[in-house]
């Protein structure tokens, strides 16, 4: 679909960066909507660029986090069937990185369902 510096179809409730590129900050409060929040997830970023206010205004929020590590992830995912998280996964084959990316920007798909 698309890449870091281009638009998403909608505003976003939250966006989560992992990538160390600071300048990917900027980008991202402009992706989020009202009272959404960007999260800075790695351990090192280069430094963000300065930006205008009006993309941070509206209650935006940008986080950060202390570390992230393989416990992290673990207990996040313990955690989560214990609160209202919806995740689905889908296993690719390692050299398929780029075409699972596209699969995470186009988002869930609508599936047919059968009778309930």
């Amino acid at each position: 679909m698309g890449g870091s510096g281009e638009a998403p179809p909608e505003p976003l409730d939250a966006a989560i960066l992992f990538a160390p590129a600071g300048e990917l900050v900027p980008a991202a409060l402009r992706a989020v909507d009202r009272g959404g929040t960007v999260v800075c997830a790695g351990i090192h970023m280069s430094d963000i660029p300065s930006f205008p206010y009006r993309i941070l205004w509206e209650e935006r929020v940008v986080r950060s986090v202390a570390n992230l590590t393989r416990r992290d992830g673990e207990e996040f995912l313990a955690l989560a069937p214990k609160v209202p998280v919806r995740t689905r996964g889908r296993e690719l084959p390692a050299l398929s990185g780029e075409r699972g990316l596209d699969r995470l920007r186009k988002g869930p798909r609508e599936r047919s369902r059968g009778p309930s």
